[in-house]
Parts: structure tokens; C-alpha cells; sequence
């Protein structure tokens, strides 16, 4: 019987741009947090197991906040991103403070990882139709010949904020629907109903139409993507230890279409209809806790989610 897709949850950033772990704010009427939605989402899509991917320093106020509550709904473990968790032969350099990406984050938890799993941020709302499309795609397109892996796809002016920039992966789809590649953008502003980034600090910028379809890391993989994700490591850690070695950082998008290019693997972007939320700066709180308020009110939620909070 194949293995069920598991879910892997990227929580080791401490929210630096944010001033805070912000992975515990509440969000919900009732303390909730954004976590807690994304569990509540993922189980009614099939989901059984979670693995969140934290830092050690966090491990006991993420497991006080979140573990030890979700763990009487879902099946939980713990994988640890350390920035020494490198091939034989590496080092961390001297500086280096920076986890290393979100790819590294992924790798974090090869050792508990055999079959399909679905990637997400910690600190995302993504909605219930991503898991369930997510889910549902893993469940019946096994890897083949070629490697089927799965994204949802969110439109770009749904996913930026008013108060500064974000990165985001953007994302050229065929007309069969499967990506043909991702460019990560790591300073995208808001530009009214549209965006622009700038690869210079803001001297000169781009324009980005807001209906260009983003990867808000939500990813659906199988086992062979870990394999290619390690195997691909030293390759990006020669070019960053020569270039950036403080900060230059491994990204799942970067592998995804290293395999896509190379035909190894094909990615299918399903795009969602539900409406992304998150919180980078705290300024972005009041229409995060304003959109759940809603959705409880309109009764996607229950209030109190689980019954007990």
C-alpha cells in the first residue's frame, strides 16, 4: 500500500523582519494561531502525520505554544534545521547566522520522509482547497519515468502587503498547466493592484503584473526530490561559499526548476481559489485576524477550533 502523503511544516525562522516568533501570535477568536487553521485545513484534506522543522532554539516554546496541543489531533514529529547540517567535506562559515533555505529546511526531514509529502510555512494561511488539491494530486500521480511533483499556485496581488517587501517565487506555467520555471524574488512591493521588485535595493524597479502566479511554498513532493535536493547541495554550496557565504540561501523553487529544465521532473501548478494570508510585518496582523474573524463567521471555522482552546 503506498505510503499517505505526510506534511512537512517550515517553522525555524524566528519572523526577524517581524520582531518576533511569530509562529505563537494568536490570530484566532479564541487564540488561535495561523498554525492551527493549517492543521485544521490539512486534516480535513487526508492528511494524518505532521513534521515540523524548527531550530533548537525555539524547541521548547514551539513545543509549550503548538506541539503539545496539536499532538492530541495529528500524528507529530521534530526535525531540526542546523546550519551544520552540511555534506561531508563543508563547514559553516565564521559568520554565518542565516539558516540556509528553504530547500535545507525540506532536507531537515529526509530521515523521516519515505514517500509524498506536501510543504508549507509555518506562519502562511493558505486555505482548505490547496491541501485538498495538494493532497488529493500526491495521492494519484505517483513518481513515473519523470518525477510528478505538485504546487499551488496563488495570484501575486493576493499574496503582497502594504507595509514593505516580500520574496516570492515567480512562476511561468505552459499550457498544460506544469511549470516551466521560477524566478525568486526577494524584494517585491506593492505597485496598487499590481507589484514591482528591484534587484538593486530600490534604485531602479521592475514592473509584475498582479496576476502573475507565485509559489507561496506550497509544494507537493515525493521521496525522489529529497534525494535530488541533497545530491544538488554541494553544487549550491560551492557557488555560495565562493559568492555569499552569510547569507546566500538554498530554495526549493531553485531545485524544482533545476529538475524541470533538466526533464527529470514535471511540476503541475494548481491554482487555488482560496485567498493567501500571512503576517511579515506585525502591521500585517489586524487584516489577518479581520480575515479569520470572517471565515469563522462564515462559518468555515468553528469557534473554538478545537473544541477546548
Amino acid at each position: 500500500m503506498a505510503e499517505r502523503p505526510v506534511l512537512v511544516v517550515m517553522a525555524a525562522g524566528m519572523g526577524s523582519r517581524y520582531g518576533g516568533l511569530k509562529q505563537i501570535d494568536p490570530v484566532g477568536p479564541n487564540g488561535e494561531l495561523i498554525i492551527d487553521y493549517s492543521i485544521y485545513d490539512a486534516l480535513r484534506a487526508g492528511f494524518e502525520s505532521v513534521v515540523f522543522v524548527i531550530s533548537r532554539r525555539i524547541e521548547e516554546t514551539f513545543k509549550a505554544a503548538i506541539g503539545d496541543r496539536l499532538s492530541r489531533v495529528i500524528d507529530m514529529k521534530y526535525a531540526f534545521q542546523d546550519l551544520d547540517d552540511l555534506p561531508e567535506g563543508y563547514s559553516v562559515p565564521a559568520d554565518r547566522v542565516k539558516p540556509w533555505g528553504t530547500a535545507h529546511a525540506a532536507l531537515a526531514a529526509r530521515h523521516l520522509i519515505h514517500g509524498p509529502f506536501a510543504v508549507i510555512n509555518a506562519d502562511d494561511y493558505y486555505g482548505p482547497e490547496s491541501y485538498k488539491l495538494i493532497y488529493d494530486y500526491l495521492t494519484a500521480h505517483p513518481d513515473g519515468d519523470v518525477y510528478e511533483y505538485v504546487m499551488a499556485g496563488y495570484l501575486l496581488k493576493n499574496t503582497v502587503t502594504e507595509h514593505g517587501t516580500v520574496a516570492r517565487g515567480v512562476c511561468q506555467v505552459d499550457d498544460r498547466g506544469y511549470l516551466t520555471s521560477v524566478t525568486e524574488r526577494t524584494k517585491i512591493a506593492k505597485d496598487g493592484d499590481n507589484a514591482r521588485y528591484t534587484e538593486d535595493d530600490g534604485a531602479t524597479w521592475t514592473p509584475l503584473p498582479g496576476d502573475t502566479v507565485v509559489s507561496m511554498n506550497l509544494w507537493g513532493f515525493h521521496r525522489s526530490f529529497l534525494d535530488e535536493a541533497w545530491a544538488r547541495f554541494p553544487a549550491f554550496l560551492d557557488e555560495t561559499l565562493a559568492k555569499n557565504p552569510e547569507k546566500g540561501e538554498y530554495y526549493l523553487p531553485t531545485v524544482a526548476s533545476q529538475l524541470t529544465h533538466e526533464e527529470k521532473a514535471r511540476v503541475k501548478v494548481l491554482t487555488s481559489g482560496d485567498k493567501w494570508y500571512g503576517v511579515t510585518y506585525k502591521e500585517d496582523k489586524p487584516t489577518v485576524v479581520a480575515a479569520i474573524r470572517s471565515l469563522v463567521e462564515g462559518g468555515l471555522y468553528p469557534a473554538p477550533l478545537w473544541g477546548d482552546n
